[in-house]
């Protein structure tokens, strides 16, 4: 999932410069410097937040099912006591 973030925030920040260079009359080589290290701490920044969501995610699923499997046992438990 980080890489996908990275992937999407990375050229967003490219167009974003390149869009605010259009809007200012900028110059060539100054919007691609800065353009680029946009790219690289906006895809940074995305593959961070990616690989966070991914991690928020997948411990949210291990919980539910950890606790599904958890009432299941119980359960079953119960059951074989009566």
């Amino acid at each position: 999932m980080g890489r996908n973030y990275a992937g999407i925030l990375g050229p967003l920040g490219m167009i974003l410069v390149i869009a605010r260079a259009l809007g200012n009359s900028g110059g060539v080589q100054a919007t691609l410097w800065t353009g680029i290290l946009t790219v690289a701490a906006m895809a940074a920044v995305g593959y961070i937040l990616g690989e966070l969501a991914a991690w928020i995610v997948e411990d949210s699923v291990r919980t539910k099912v950890a606790n599904e499997l958890a009432a299941i046992e119980a359960a079953k438990a119960t059951k074989k006591k009566k």
